[in-house]
């Protein structure tokens, strides 16, 4: 396997929460603030867009998309019209954006915001391992770290945007449409975060008017 299948070892962090991740305000998704995505201060977890051509295989290699499952034309359409979306609604990004080693979703990151603005994080793989039932023990590993990230307030006047993967049912934010994304309120490392809003792709877009 490829060295960007490393894991990361985490000591010291308190076990996760689940009710953490599924703890919404009162607000729907029609009623999400813009205002406050304008202001910054947010995590913004997406999925990658809609990759239905090919599958990821056994001896699947980061650098050769053929042994991935990639874009489809839609999804590359959806990329492009999610950071279209977010520059018009003068949603500021703090550049890089985070993405998963996945050729979909860098592709999703080109696409959106352009090869010069993304960063690849390896750990973000370790995301996808939580579809394929992983020990207990890992599982708390990975979502330990992961909540490291969700509570890392951005630079001030910023949104962090990350570009991951979508969750079983009862893990972390469960189920992520393609584009789909999860607004969260970091309140710095070791004081959690709030989940205030899930927005769909289709929501999204709907904000322009």
């Amino acid at each position: 396997m490829h060295e960007l299948y490393m894991h990361h070892m985490l000591s010291g962090q308190q076990a996760v929460s689940e009710n953490q991740y599924k703890k919404l305000s009162n607000k729907t998704e029609r009623q999400t603030d813009q205002d406050g995505l304008q202001e910054g201060g947010y995590v913004l977890y997406a999925r990658h867009a809609e990759a239905t051509v090919g599958q990821d295989q056994q001896q699947m290699v980061f650098q050769d998309c053929e042994t991935q499952r990639n874009l489809s034309d839609e999804g590359r359409r959806q990329a492009e019209t999610y950071g279209e979306t977010l520059r018009a609604l003068d949603i500021p990004i703090n550049y890089p954006v985070i993405t998963s080693p996945f050729c979909r979703n860098i592709d999703t990151a080109s696409l959106a915001f352009g090869d010069e603005n993304y960063e690849v994080n390896p750990f973000l793989f370790d995301l996808y391992l939580l579809s394929y039932n992983p020990s207990p023990q890992e599982q708390q590993r990975i979502l330990n770290t992961f909540r490291s990230m969700l509570e890392t307030p951005p630079p001030e006047g910023t949104n962090t945007l990350i570009i991951g993967h979508s969750f079983p049912p009862g893990v972390a934010f469960g189920p992520i449409p393609d584009m789909g994304t999860v607004m969260v309120k970091p309140h710095g490392q070791g004081q959690g975060f709030d989940v205030v809003a899930n927005i769909s792709f289709e929501n999204l877009t709907n904000m322009l008017g």
